[in-house]
């Protein structure tokens, strides 16, 4: 019981569905529609508003902590490491010129990684510290990262021995990035549809049938798909594996002193100031087994560990109560490269941005919107 416009204009067959409404879907379906604009570029989101790890993280513009580059360099050798800096910063600067700073709230307040007394991690870095600035040099043409011991007492923090800093990295609005990038692309012609849950896929060879939670079945001449960390459910076969990042937000904090992005221990925990408040994530470290998975919920092993580096190091001698609490789920594999790749001649999987879909989602979209024809 369609009207001819509902017809021609919402149910015509789509040339091109995008399955996920992040960043890397979003700007999939936008580059495909301004390469072929007579095209039909459908979205599918499976919540009412994007809702994936898109919308869920805790909003830093960063391409690699100190500690992180060296154990890439340890691991993978100096030419991934460095290969994967250059996206995470090409991205970045992508980001920033198609959507402008104010309209995705990027501070230039600069990044930091701070290290304990006794951290076995700040050996490493010190260690490998001029080494890594000259190999980076090349990308960014400047020496990327500088010791910052003094900042420590004028960030309020405590038991904080060592602190580096890179004037390249901040913070930014993940909200404000998603709403900017959405609006960009229903303004460019792409249909977005919402509560549209995806549950399998058939590949034919004249096209491609989508089968919904609601029993209805979309048919598109192309896909892509886009689910990062929920991608396992549609492929199985894929090194795609869920990795909850679980976040808490504090209530504001009078006289808050904190400036700018923070890791630590890793990466795997991450702090920076919002709005006068603290907002501050991760510790998946602590449960590997148990953050595998794409269950949205937080867990006390974790919030409570956040809690008390909260007040022992963060805030010390302050009691501030958790506002909200969230978590988010992205997409990890054995490698830290994303994987970009036809599983048929009409199917591409753009997934496993590894932790970094802000610094490189917009160019795993272009290597994606490549792929079709």
């Amino acid at each position: 019981m369609k009207s001819i416009w509902e017809s021609n204009q919402f149910h015509r067959q789509p040339d091109l569905v995008v399955v996920g409404a992040g960043i890397v879907g979003l700007f999939t379906a936008l580059f495909h529609k301004r390469a072929f604009p007579h095209h039909h570029v459908l979205v599918l989101e499976r919540g009412p508003f994007p809702s994936g790890a898109s919308v869920k993280n805790a909003g830093f513009a960063c391409f690699g902590s100190p500690s992180e580059l060296l154990a890439d360099l340890s691991n993978e050798g100096t030419d991934a490491m460095l290969d994967r800096v250059e996206e995470r910063w090409l991205g970045l600067l992508e980001l920033r010129k198609e959507l402008g700073d104010l309209a995705i709230g990027f501070e230039p307040t600069g990044g930091h990684e701070m290290y304990a007394e006794h951290d076995p991690l700040y050996t490493k870095v010190a260690d490998g510290f001029d080494r890594l600035n000259e190999q980076l040099h090349p990308i960014f043409g400047k020496a990327v990262f500088q010791w910052d011991d003094a900042s420590i007492h004028r960030f309020g923090l405590t038991g904080v021995k060592h602190l580096v800093r890179t004037d390249l990295e901040g913070p930014l609005d993940t909200g404000m990035l998603m709403r900017s990038l959405l609006q960009k692309s229903v303004g460019s012609g792409v249909l977005v549809r919402t509560n549209a849950h995806l549950t399998g896929i058939i590949e034919q060879a004249s096209g491609v049938e989508l089968s919904l939670a609601n029993s209805e079945v979309v048919r598109a001449a192309n896909v892509v798909v886009a689910t990062n960390g929920y991608s396992k459910a549609l492929f199985p076969e894929l090194d795609v594996q869920p990795a909850r990042g679980q976040v808490l937000l504090t209530e504001p904090v009078e006289g808050l002193r904190l400036k700018g992005t923070f890791h630590y221990d890793e990466g795997y925990v991450y702090f920076r100031d919002y709005n006068g408040r603290v907002l501050l994530g991760g510790g998946r470290n602590l449960d590997i087994a148990g953050e595998t998975t794409t269950e949205d919920a937080t867990t006390p092993l974790i919030q409570n560990e956040l809690e008390r580096l909260l007040r022992e190091v963060i805030l010390p001698g302050k009691t501030i109560a958790v506002a909200q609490r969230w978590s988010g789920i992205m997409g990890m594999g054995a490698s830290k490269s994303p994987i970009v790749q036809h599983m048929g001649p009409r199917v591409v999987v753009a997934v496993r941005l590894g932790g970094m879909g802000v610094a490189i989602g917009i160019r795993v979209a272009r290597q994606a919107a490549g792929l079709i024809g």
